[in-house]
């Protein structure tokens, strides 16, 4: 299916009735439609519409999601990182600051800097200079305005 008949049919579904989005979700979901409200349907059915015809999630985040669902607290904090932009435990950062010379240890879940635990380097950069910076930049990881 092409981006423009995706385009159609998501648009259509707002002037369809309850009973054709209800004949639409069962050919779509192979199943009954839920009893929830029209509104509801609408919404589904216009992501169900987009996944089928563009793909769905990936299995590592549908299991992301499961987690977060179940209540894991850490599913929520973890984020994918580029290869370039891992750095290993134990990794020690330092960098001079106005004359003053300062280190930062990379940690399993963020970094610490004198004693504190931070959950970014962008939040220890701005713990020291007390302005804003993206953590790489200011670390000499990256170039400003270089992407990861």
């Amino acid at each position: 299916m092409n981006h423009i008949n995706v385009i159609k049919q998501v648009a259509a579904l707002p002037g369809m009735s309850t009973e054709e989005l209800k004949r639409m979700w069962a050919d779509l979901h192979k199943a009954e439609s839920p009893p929830f409200n029209r509104m509801f349907l609408v919404r589904r059915l216009a992501h169900r519409i987009q996944e089928l015809s563009l793909g769905g999630m990936d299995a590592q985040l549908e299991k992301r999601l499961e987690r977060i669902d179940a209540g894991d607290e850490g599913a929520l904090q973890e984020r994918k990182r580029p290869p370039g932009e891992r750095l290993l435990p134990g990794t020690k950062l330092v960098r001079e600051w106005k004359g003053v010379e300062h280190c930062c240890m990379v940690l399993e879940d963020g970094f610490e800097y004198q004693g504190r635990k931070f959950g970014s380097l962008s939040a220890v950069a701005n713990f020291i200079s007390g302005t804003k910076w993206n953590g790489h930049v200011f670390w000499g990881l990256r170039r400003q305005g270089e992407k990861s």
